[in-house]
């Protein structure tokens, strides 16, 4: 359950208004999600938050949009995030991802999720070469 109610017409608001509208050619589309509904409570909040949704998820980088959204589902599935976990697995669906793409993307989740448990668990020391205030430069692997 939410902790805020979604106005019924947040658009009445002309800074949500822009916010919607831009969302809306940036996905090229006419849905707006309930993510943005519900940041919609706190006009610049939700500014804020979208216009650092365009610039690092929207905008040409030097990673695919693909992966973008693959780092993105990572990190929403470690966070819990069952919104974003939907919501970033469907943006990776409409991105290209495959089926075998998705299994072996959780495959690798899930792997990472494991290991990281156990070298925190057992708190083992980071290997001086991987550590790069401490390792030469000729012997970083």
């Amino acid at each position: 359950m939410s902790t805020v109610r979604p106005h019924p017409d947040p658009e009445h608001d002309p800074r949500v208004k822009a916010v919607f509208d831009d969302i809306r050619a940036t996905r090229n589309t006419t849905f707006v999600n309930a993510m943005w509904q519900h940041l919609a409570f706190d006009p610049e909040l939700l500014e804020r938050t979208w216009d650092e949704v365009k610039r690092v998820m929207a905008t040409p980088g030097t990673l695919d949009p693909l992966t973008r959204e693959l780092v993105y589902l990572a990190v929403s599935i470690v966070n819990g995030c069952s919104y974003c976990v939907h919501s970033h697995t469907a943006a990776a669906r409409a991105k290209g991802m495959t089926a075998a793409q998705h299994a072996e993307f959780l495959s690798i989740v899930a792997l990472a999720s494991k290991t990281n448990q156990l070298a925190t668990a057992l708190q083992v020391p980071v290997d001086p070469v991987f550590d790069l205030s401490t390792a030469s430069e000729g012997s970083r692997p």
